[in-house]
């Protein structure tokens, strides 16, 4: 597992290896959330639309959108 040593200007390394299993580039985003002493390191999407897309079909079944606007009338 590869490791990161923070530098006395507090940066790190992302190692190669992560780099391009997550296919970071230049100026990519990156969030980090604590949970009590553990961090989760996350790939900020480049497009929030993209990221969550198709995420609802799951939840409605094909048509219950249009049966709830007929309702709204």
């Amino acid at each position: 597992m590869p490791q990161v040593t923070l530098s006395t200007r507090n940066q790190i390394v992302i190692p190669r290896q992560t780099r391009e299993a997550l296919r970071l580039k230049t100026g990519d985003k990156l969030l980090m959330v604590v949970r009590g002493d553990r961090v989760i390191v996350l790939q900020k999407p480049k497009a929030h639309h993209k990221a969550i897309r198709g995420l609802g079909a799951v939840l409605y079944p094909r048509g219950y959108l249009q049966i709830e606007r007929k309702s709204w009338d």
